[in-house]
């Protein structure tokens, strides 16, 4: 059995670039950093970064080139594939990539996991009046009798 499946969480190092193919699909080129932190053996803290080539295609890649930035957050499921060709010199030129079966956006910087945004940032729609107004839920004051359940 063979199995080949790349799952990455990092952080978007250029702006995507989206190109067609001849037959007209779109594919969305991108590069993501991940970081790993181990301790050596003498007990120093140590990090590395690695760099990861990401391809989509389809509507998947016209959606990440219209939202996705430098910087942004980024998990992308998808197989390994390392494609060659040659360059006008004739020189073997290899690339190794993801190519994206699925992505996930990561939180949009300046918000915090509960969505609401971290002081001092601009939320152009937080001033409108129905973002004032609080949606509460109003109770009966009566107590639920178990009988009036028609189950």
């Amino acid at each position: 059995m063979f199995f080949n499946k790349a799952i990455i969480i990092g952080n978007v190092t250029r702006d995507p670039e989206m190109k067609a193919l001849p037959s007209g699909a779109k594919v969305t080129q991108l590069s993501i950093a991940t970081n790993r932190v181990w301790k050596d053996a003498n007990g120093a803290k140590k990090e590395q970064t690695d760099f990861h080539n990401v391809v989509v295609f389809g509507r998947q890649a016209e959606t990440v080139a219209q939202y996705i930035k430098k910087g942004s957050s980024l998990m992308v499921e998808g197989r390994i594939q390392t494609r060659s060709w040659d360059d006008k010199d004739g020189k073997k030129n290899y690339r190794t990539e993801i190519v994206a079966d699925r992505v996930q956006f990561g939180p949009r910087s300046g918000a915090t996991a509960g969505g609401a945004t971290v002081a001092g940032s601009q939320d152009p729609q937080s001033n409108s009046p129905a973002n004032k107004e609080v949606e509460t839920i109003e109770y009966p004051d009566d107590d639920i009798n178990a009988e009036d359940i028609p189950f």
